[in-house]
């Protein structure tokens, strides 16, 4: 099990977005980086396509995880991603406060 899944609230705690809040939009497991909504953006000049014009887009690069720390939605404070067994199931937790920061999946 990963640390960070897409749709948990993170903060930048290092590099020129530092502070800056935002949802993971993609996780890349094998290069240990993630995708974040509103941070690390990036200009690219294009040429012309079939599909789309030419113009400078804005895109989002991946960001290192130890760039990033989780905000647990219960203390609301940027804490590390700690796991515990409930039952047979493998759980995220808060270090600071031990609460869950998603609801465990069934297993089948």
């Amino acid at each position: 099990m990963f640390k960070y899944k897409s749709g948990d609230e993170v903060i930048i705690t290092a590099g020129r977005d530092k502070g800056k809040k935002g949802k993971i939009e993609k996780v890349y497991k094998k290069e240990d980086k993630v995708v974040i909504s509103g941070v690390n953006i990036y200009k690219r000049h294009r040429k012309v396509t079939r599909t789309q014009p030419a113009g400078i887009y804005e895109i989002a690069r991946p960001l290192p995880v130890a760039n990033i720390a989780i905000i647990c939605p219960k203390c609301g404070k940027p804490t590390r991603v700690g796991f515990t067994m409930e039952g047979k199931i493998k759980v995220r937790i808060c270090k600071k406060c031990q609460g869950r920061l998603t609801q465990p999946k069934e297993q089948k």
